[in-house]
Formats: structure tokens, sequence, C-alpha cells
């Protein structure tokens, strides 16, 4: 029987938090599925998508800081796989950690630096070659949101790939924390600013790693579960074939992926 979903707040997706302390948490969860190989399982259906849709490119919506995909990016790349061109957008971009990120990793990712309404992208933007990409986001919104979202991904689009970092069920955070405790610690060193505000929470007091467990544990309850996603894109009605699955990462990790390929 599936837990229910709840939408308890996360601490990062409040304006009125400090600056320093929701970029910590989103930097080091960035990190985290790095070095903890959280999005390696991904490689597999992620590349079946792109062979399927054709795509050399992809728009990839909620983008945050970029992190995710950085590194599906990147874990393309050492499997062999030639990864597409990711466009970042979002409806607050993030202009100085995209830009760091289009320098780094030259003629992989890019951005668009204009505020993208994931619900209503502009045609122009969209088009029918670039399929939409939304890596752990969209359990941050509610689901009338969250189905406006994925019903104006999939507006022209040959395609909608949705993948999030676990299942719902808070017990499968625990994975993270092998991976998440380094992350954070090493935050305020690798971080590319706001250092000094970053170490005062993370080294002086246990603020941060109470942050980074709330949200963690909050963003397992809210991930949506098979049924509510195909139940969101009923509305597409036949025009789409949609797949869901499950991968597994060390250790005892369990994560998911949804997409749908127009017929």
């Amino acid at each position: 029987m599936a837990i229910p979903r709840v939408h308890l707040f996360e601490l990062n997706d409040n304006p009125r938090v400090p600056r320093a302390v929701r970029d910590t948490v989103i930097e080091t969860l960035s990190r985290t599925l790095a070095w903890g190989g959280i999005l390696r399982g991904l490689v597999e259906p992620f590349a079946r998508f792109l062979d399927a849709t054709g795509a050399t490119e992809v728009l990839d919506l909620c983008s945050g800081a970029g992190g995710p995909a950085v590194i599906l990016a990147e874990e393309l790349g050492r499997t062999g796989h030639r990864p597409p061109r990711f466009v970042l957008t979002d409806l607050q971009p993030q202009l100085g950690a995209w830009e760091r990120i289009r320098r780094a990793h030259a003629g992989t990712i890019d951005y668009v630096a204009q505020p993208i309404d994931a619900t209503n992208i502009p045609e122009a933007l969209g088009g029918a070659h670039r399929p939409r990409v939304i890596v752990n986001a969209l359990h941050h919104f509610r689901p009338e949101l969250a189905r406006s979202v994925l019903c104006g991904a999939a507006r022209g689009a040959p395609g909608v790939f949705v993948a999030e970092g676990f299942v719902r069920n808070p017990l499968r955070f625990a994975p993270y924390v092998l991976a998440g405790i380094p992350a954070l610690y090493a935050n305020p060193v690798l971080s590319p600013q706001d250092r000094v505000q970053k170490a005062a929470p993370t080294y002086l007091m246990p603020l941060m790693l109470a942050v980074c467990a709330w949200d963690g544990v909050v963003s397992t309850l809210r991930v949506y579960t098979e049924a509510e996603l195909r139940a969101m894109v009923e509305p597409l009605g036949p025009s789409f074939a949609w797949v869901y699955g499950t991968y597994r990462f060390a250790p005892l990790g369990r994560a998911c992926y949804f997409f749908g390929l127009r017929r």
C-alpha cells in the first residue's frame, strides 16, 4: 500500500530563508547526486528515450542551479553515450550558476536567460526537435501544478522525460547519507560563492545538517507514484505512450523515471 503523499514545506523553497542556506541545500544535493552515483541508473532509460526521439538537444525545465543536467550529461559521457545539448530553463533563472556551468561544459550545456514558465513554453523555444526533461523537480509542485507542468511540457514536444532521485518512502532518503554528509561539510570549501556565510551554519552549529535532513525526507514524501503520474497525463490521450520504471543505487537506494513518447 502506497504511503499517502504529503506536501510539507521545504526550507529551500522558501524565499524568506537566507540565500546562503538555500544555496547550501541545493549545492549539497547536487554534489551528493554526483558523489553517490545516484543518477547513474538513469543512463540506460534516458539513452533509450533519446534514441526513440532522435534528439541531439533537450529542453531542461525547472533547472534550478543546473546540477542534475550536468551530472546526467557527465554520466552519459562516462558510459560511452554521446550526451545531448542541455538547454537550461527556469521561471527564476540562476544566471551566475548557469554561466559557470556553460563555461565548464561548452557544447553540452547552454541556457535561456529569460524566465520560462514550464506550463506555457514559447513555441519558438520548444520546437518539435527538443524533447523536454524534468529531473528532481516535479515533486516541488502540488498536484494541479504538476499536471499543468507535464501537459505544458508535452505540448508540441516529441517526448517528455521525468526523473526523481527517490520513490515515495522516507526511508529512501537514508542511502543519501553516505555521500550527503561529506558533500555537506565540503560545500563551504567547494562552493563558488558566499563561502563564509555557508561555513557558519555548517560548521558552528548543526543547522545545515538538520535543514538538509528535513528537506530530504520531505522530498521523499512529495514524490508522485506511477498511478498519480499516469492520471496527470490522461488529458493528453493516446498521443503519447508512457513508460514508468525504477532503478537502484548503492546502498539500498531506489529512484524512479517516467517518460512519454509521441506516437
